[in-house]
């Protein structure tokens, strides 16, 4: 329960375009597929209600994460890139790796209280000016590890702060399709007001929605035309292209044929989600409302802060992410994964008897 990945087969569509794709026998050099760009609009169309433009669209051969790197790499930010705690720790990692110097924002827990919640609502986004100078401002959304869904006019201040400041926003949205159907989404760069654009991208992946990770790929939504060239052209210099043999199988498959799948696989998670809710309780610092991770303090679960991770793998047989790996906003909390088949699920709420 430790690793953000699910324990679930993916879409039989996925596998059957690949042995499709395997029986061809030719595995050479392959140009992108531009009805993969039109493919991705649609999707945020039918799925978000989002109008992208194909052009914005960069299919990568690369996993979300490479791609964020080069991407920080074009811009090559002079100040300090900001992004929230807790937060996911490849933000600090990616940073560290290219030299850039970084600054943790801590996150506040969101309780108003005019607003009735059916349970704990998670964090907002920091209010107010941006510290300055900053370069460029990492955001996962929906949130990791919380499975906080942050609201639109949320985003859309964000990024206009963050414009004020000459800084790019980076929407991480690998979890977007992930988010339940009592939520809605707020694409990055579409929810930022258009004039905030050009200085917003969106990065996502088919990897999370789809269990297929294993073959990496992402797609970059950059609505800048001169920062998108300036984007392909890095990546070519670590010889990646649009495109992909294997990788653009994966994503028209799932894009053109995961669509009944993924609504089934929410439908599963959100029951997943309430029966450890319930169990749970109070230990639930953040109801999640997309992915199908979930947020615990380790003191509420009577586990030692400092050594929760270790002391639930030795009560419990159940492993956890530490919530320390999430910046210091995470000190004392755990992250579990519940994308489990209903057995494994099963097994996880007997041993959590033994708290």
């Amino acid at each position: 329960m430790g690793l953000a990945d699910m324990d679930l087969p993916g879409p039989p569509a996925v596998a059957e375009a690949l042995e499709r794709r395997a029986r061809h026998c030719a595995y050479g050099y392959t140009v992108c597929d531009p009805a993969g760009r039109a493919l991705v609009a649609d999707w945020y169309r039918t799925r978000h209600g989002a109008a992208v433009d194909p052009d914005w669209v960069l299919l990568l051969p690369c996993g979300p994460r490479t791609a964020l790197r080069v991407l920080l790499e074009t811009v090559r930010p002079q100040a300090p890139v900001l992004f929230p705690t807790p937060e996911w720790g490849g933000f600090a990692q990616l940073c560290r790796a290219a030299g850039l110097p970084y600054r943790e924002l801590p996150l506040h827990p969101a309780h108003p209280p005019q607003v009735p919640h059916p349970g704990p609502s998670g964090y907002r986004l920091p209010s107010g000016p941006l510290p300055r100078p900053v370069g460029a401002v990492l955001l996962s959304n929906p949130h990791n590890p919380s499975g906080t869904v942050w609201p639109a006019d949320a985003v859309r201040a964000l990024a206009a702060r963050a414009a004020e400041s000459g800084a790019l926003l980076v929407s991480d949205e690998v979890h977007g399709d992930l988010t339940h159907p009592d939520r809605a989404h707020p694409v990055a760069v579409t929810t930022a007001d258009p004039a905030h654009r050009p200085l917003v991208v969106t990065l996502n992946s088919v990897g999370k929605t789809f269990n297929c990770s294993g073959i990496p790929s992402s797609f970059a939504l950059v609505p800048d035309p001169g920062l998108r060239a300036r984007f392909t052209e890095a990546l070519a210099g670590y010889g990646l292209w649009e495109g992909g043999l294997l990788e653009q199988t994966v994503q028209q498959a799932a894009l053109r044929e995961g669509g009944p799948w993924l609504d089934a696989l929410l439908a599963h998670l959100v029951a997943a989600r309430t029966r450890l809710t319930d169990r749970l309780g109070p230990a639930v610092r953040a109801t999640p409302r997309a992915s199908y991770l979930l947020w615990l303090d380790a003191a509420a679960l009577g586990l030692p802060p400092a050594d929760a991770r270790r002391a639930l793998l030795e009560r419990c047989g159940l492993e956890a992410s530490d919530g320390a790996d999430f910046g210091p906003g995470g000190r004392g909390s755990l992250r579990l994964n519940y994308a489990l088949p209903w057995p494994v699920l099963a097994t996880v709420l007997e041993r959590l008897e033994l708290l």
